[in-house]
C-alpha cells in the first residue's frame, strides 16, 4: 500500500477475521472488501449500503472517502478508494449479519461507556 499513516491489525476474539486497518489523519480507513469482510456480508451489500449513506444525505462522500493506490497480487498499482470510521459506522448499523449485530452491541457499549 502506499499510504501515509499506521497500519494496525484488527482480529475478532475469535481470531476468524483479520483485517489490516489504516490509522491516518486520527481516524480508521477500510475499503470495501475488508468491510465485507469485517461484516461477514457480500461486497453487492457493502456497496448498497455505501450508495445509500450518501443517497439518503447522511454523509458527504468528498469527506469520508479517500483514494489510495494498492498494490495487487499481480504486482500492479491500483487506485482503491477507502472509507473512514464514519461510513464504517454507518454500514455496520445498517448491515444484517451476525457480525453486524456483534459490531451493533460493541459499538453501543463504547457509547454507553463514553457517557
Amino acid at each position: 500500500m502506499n499510504m501515509k499513516g499506521e497500519i494496525i491489525l484488527y482480529q475478532t476474539e475469535n481470531g476468524q477475521t483479520k483485517i489490516e486497518v489504516v490509522l491516518d489523519n486520527e481516524t480508521v480507513w477500510l475499503n470495501q472488501s475488508q468491510m465485507v469482510e469485517l461484516f461477514q456480508t457480500s461486497k453487492q451489500n457493502v456497496s448498497l449500503h455505501i450508495r445509500n449513506v450518501f443517497k439518503e444525505g447522511e454523509l458527504v462522500e468528498g469527506s469520508v472517502v479517500k483514494e489510495y493506490l494498492t498494490t495487487a497480487k499481480d504486482g500492479k498499482n491500483y487506485k482503491t478508494k477507502y472509507y473512514n470510521l464514519d461510513v464504517i459506522i454507518s454500514i455496520g448499523y445498517r448491515v444484517k449479519s451476525h457480525r453486524g449485530t456483534q459490531f451493533r452491541i460493541w459499538a453501543t457499549q463504547q457509547l454507553c461507556k463514553a457517557k
